[in-house]
């Protein structure tokens, strides 16, 4: 259980902070509802970009990381799909340095020619690192582009092609900036041996003179339901298939349930996938499950790394084979306890860690539901042998599948 107190300023920040009697230290998380989801699709990748120009410096703090390292601190930040995550850990004593700089960078971010060209070369790079240059590299890619034809989802928070970031104007970054990067459109939340209240009154301290920047976000547009299986074959330089299924999003009812089943499939070395397909069948190196957790209704993936002499198809068919089983035989209760044994011991220990709490808080704020932290073991435990079948069944279906192969260059 992570108590909490939340609170909106007058320019609209939303701030939650939590007291951990047991850290010496201080975790500030602001995270940003800005992911690929909001980005123009002839401008991909700026979620990204401005993960990295948000490290250039301010008008005011020219070198970011200085100040942190001063204050005995250590900070990062990630994208997705859905949002833009700044976090920093730091001794509670320092807190306010870690208040102080992220509210600067809030408001006040020096965009220069120069500093946008330096990170363009850096995301460029990284994408073409990261994605075009090592093997299953555009899997991913590849597998949204089929699974989505209309949602943003149907791109990567990389972006679809680095012609997107090196094409961007200063004018282009000054906009997208403008647009999401204000008090209204974030989430501050705070975990430290410090008072709630006392947290609260820095917090506001530091961003209530900010403000708001008001602006109209576009429509997301929604993924119409797939009524036939789709399937690509590309060639590479080593096997692989993936097949994914369209499911609910983050907030659905059935959600857990996904979750479990995956947990089911590809939860460890016992997992059922690895334990038939990979120990006892020999069909695969490797093998997983998972499910993509994203905020509108997502994918439930399974892939694999075939062995030698294994064709694509014989490993679709021992996947179709254990979800024939999911959809129709009950699951041994010991073996859905475990997994729910498993969930409920990451989540507990998850919640030791005071980052952890600081960035859990962000993020159930951002999904709408901030007492869903408290409720999430329960809903888990709640999910029963019927739910699996039921899941199986309506998710798992050829007609709402998209099956990526990799074949071997010939």
């Amino acid at each position: 259980m992570i108590p909490y107190t939340k609170k909106i300023l007058p320019n609209g920040l939303t701030v939650v902070v939590n007291r951990d009697r047991a850290s010496k230290l201080a975790a500030v998380n602001i995270l940003y509802k800005v992911g690929a989801r909001n980005e123009d699709p002839r401008r991909t990748g700026f979620a990204h970009l401005f993960e990295h120009l948000m490290f250039r410096g301010t008008r005011e703090i020219p070198n970011f990381d200085l100040p942190v390292q001063m204050a005995s601190g250590d900070n990062n930040a990630f994208t997705n799909n859905d949002y833009t995550d700044f976090y920093i850990t730091l001794p509670k004593d320092n807190l306010e340095t870690a208040l102080w700089l992220e509210s600067d960078r809030m408001e006040g971010l020096d965009i220069t020619p120069a500093k946008l060209e330096a990170e363009k070369k850096v995301v460029i790079e990284e994408f073409r690192q990261r994605y075009l240059n090592q093997p299953y590299g555009d899997q991913t890619m590849l597998l949204r582009a089929l699974a989505y034809k209309v949602h943003p989802y149907r791109w990567a928070a990389i972006g679809l092609t680095t012609d997107h970031i090196a094409e961007a104007t200063l004018e282009d970054v000054e906009a997208f900036y403008r647009t999401h990067y204000r008090p209204s459109n974030a989430v501050l939340s705070i975990s430290a041996d410090i008072e709630e209240e006392r947290m609260l009154e820095l917090a506001e301290k530091w961003f209530a003179p900010l403000a708001d920047r008001p602006a109209d976000a576009a429509p997301i547009p929604q993924e119409p339901t797939q009524t036939e299986a789709r399937r690509e074959e590309v060639e590479r330089d080593v096997p692989a298939p993936t097949v994914a299924y369209h499911m609910g999003g983050r907030t659905d009812a059935g959600f857990y349930t996904a979750d479990l089943v995956s947990d089911l499939l590809a939860g460890g070395d016992s997992g059922r996938l690895y334990t038939h397909l990979v120990k006892e069948r020999r069909l695969l190196s490797s093998v997983n499950a998972y499910v993509t957790g994203d905020v509108d209704p997502g994918l439930f993936v399974f892939t694999g790394q075939l062995l030698p002499g294994v064709t694509p198809e014989e490993a679709e068919a021992a996947f179709r084979e254990e979800i024939e089983t999911l959809q129709t035989a009950s699951a041994a209760a010991r073996e859905i306890e475990k997994v729910k044994n498993k969930f409920e011991a990451n989540t507990l220990f998850g919640e030791l860690n005071v980052m952890n709490k600081a960035m859990n808080l962000g993020f159930y704020e951002m999904l709408g539901d901030l007492a869903l932290i408290n409720r999430e073991v329960g809903l888990y435990r709640a999910v029963g042998d019927d739910d699996i079948r039921s899941f199986s069944s309506r998710t798992f279906r050829p007609e709402n599948s998209s099956t990526l192969i990799y074949n071997t260059k010939k």
